[in-house]
């Protein structure tokens, strides 16, 4: 996404009221608007194969790494005309003099935009690829004010798009619904419009950028102490949380597990649907031929299938977000001063390199790491909701350094650092055994505000409050008796 002024913005969505003809008219503009997005894709595609191949990127890569070569690599960036966000908007000014009616000049160039980003992530080793938006699937259309094409009509509470086509949606907004009603009172950066697919039926939203800080809700309880501490100890489906006044351990996403079951055979449905109905397109080991280019047939059966799958996918979505929001709203009513350590959860999705045999079976072990777990519980979402919520308190996710706290690692008591085995999940201390991720938390929650080291003083002074609290939840989750919980080693 292009990247908008640092000045504080917050997002509300609300539905539109879409008559039959004017969905014609939106599915027509999304559908020109994914041509426009894949048009512009395609050119910086070619100018990044054209920059690969040429001799000055060549030279730059034989350079050693400094100064010289970031500098050599911006030059030839700048020859083929990838050298910034605004690099496109001349071929897009091109390509939209066609659709000119239907697509404005600042929502092309929003595309222009949003395609160089994806092809920036391929420069810089963030992505192997880029991806096209296929026919059939909608793709988002936002302007860059809220002056001209898709705007927001104050006094008639409607969105207008265009000054002849009569285009007027109406902004669905319940009369109770008090957050709404003050949000719209913020001024409006520029509007976004968005297509859902809800239970077979087409959807329509608009989301509004608005300048500001969101209102506060009557029932969300956010703690007014810019001290009090609370320490994460994120992992890939789990979350210890510490704090003065609660301690707790806490599966990710909690709920979705059951829909992750019926996702998996419902998959497996679709993959047998689509190898039956195209057996020349698979090799005889089930991998797919390289080169083939004959049609893809989908027979009805596996298309609803297929709609059936993408609306278990939305649901899940939506489950994951709306538990991730309501943990995030948990945490902060426990203080705002949040720490937690930094994580590189793309690192941790990814297959190992290494080709090993288990010393007991002597069979290949599997290269997979947490990719599925990251997939299904999402922490980094987590983590940015947080971060976000704390920025409209004019405050940020404290992150700790790593590698000089590891808290995984150290025990105050001795100040020492001890390796420990994955499956080791308890610390053994005189006073009692401690669970290995709420202790983490525990010595996150207590490091000193350069936050590279940990603070032992005042490990040793909140001790006696955090094992009483994390003996209360011990027994909490042990009486639940939850299969989940063994991976925690209760």
């Amino acid at each position: 996404m292009p990247k908008r002024e640092s000045t504080p913005t917050y997002v509300l969505t609300l539905p539109l009221k879409v008559e039959i003809w004017q969905e014609h008219i939106l599915e027509k503009r999304l559908n020109i608007g994914r041509t426009l997005y894949n048009d512009y894709l395609g050119e910086a595609k070619r100018r990044y194969n054209q920059m690969k191949n040429s001799p000055e990127y060549r030279k730059a890569r034989e350079l050693e790494k400094g100064k010289e070569r970031d500098k050599a690599f911006k030059e030839v960036r700048k020859l083929y005309q990838l050298d910034g966000s605004y690099c496109l908007n001349t071929y897009a000014k091109t390509a939209q003099k066609v659709f000119k009616q239907n697509i404005g000049m600042h929502m092309a160039q929003n595309l222009a935009e949003r395609a160089f980003s994806a092809i920036e992530k391929v420069m810089f080793g963030k992505a192997k690829r880029v991806n096209f938006v296929p026919k059939g699937e909608a793709i988002s259309l936002e302007e860059k004010t809220n002056k001209t094409g898709f705007r927001y009509d104050t006094e008639k509470n409607c969105m207008t798009w265009g000054k002849n086509s009569g285009l007027e949606l109406p902004v669905l907004i319940k009369k109770n619904d008090e957050y709404a009603h003050i949000a719209l009172l913020d001024t409006v950066k520029y509007c976004r419009l968005v297509k859902k697919n809800i239970r077979g039926k087409n959807r329509y939203f608009v989301q509004f950028a608005l300048e500001g800080t969101p209102p506060k809700k009557r029932n969300k309880k956010i703690s007014e102490d810019e001290t009090a501490r609370v320490g994460l100890d994120i992992g890939t489906s789990s979350l210890a949380v510490t704090s003065e006044k609660e301690v707790r351990l806490v599966e990710l996403s909690e709920g979705i597990s059951i829909d992750e079951k019926k996702k998996r055979v419902l998959q497996r449905k679709v993959d047998r649907s689509r190898r039956a109905n195209n057996p020349n397109k698979f090799n005889e080991d089930g991998t797919i031929k390289k080169g083939n280019r004959e049609k893809w047939v989908q027979s009805q059966n596996y298309l609803k299938l297929k709609r059936e799958l993408a609306e278990m996918n939305r649901k899940i979505a939506d489950k994951r977000k709306q538990a991730h929001f309501s943990l995030a709203n948990h945490i902060l009513s426990l203080g705002l001063d949040v720490r937690v350590e930094t994580m590189r959860f793309q690192s941790l999705q990814k297959r190992a390199k290494k080709t090993e045999k288990s010393e007991k079976t002597g069979r290949f072990k599997k290269k997979k790491r947490f990719g599925k777990s990251i997939g299904n519980r999402a922490p980094a979402m987590l983590l940015t909701i947080l971060d976000n919520k704390l920025k409209a308190q004019g405050l940020y996710l404290k992150k700790i350094n790593t590698y000089t706290v590891k808290a995984s690692q150290f025990e105050h008591f001795t100040q020492t650092y001890n390796r420990k085995k994955l499956n080791t999940r308890w610390n053994n201390f005189e006073s009692g055994q401690i669970q290995r991720d709420m202790y983490s938390a525990f010595l996150i929650m207590n490091t000193q505000d350069n936050l590279e080291e940990i603070d032992t003083e005042r490990c040793n002074q909140t001790w006696n409050r955090f094992q009483e609290l994390h003996d209360r939840e011990i027994q909490r989750l042990r009486q639940l008796n939850k299969p989940q919980l063994s991976s925690m080693g209760l």
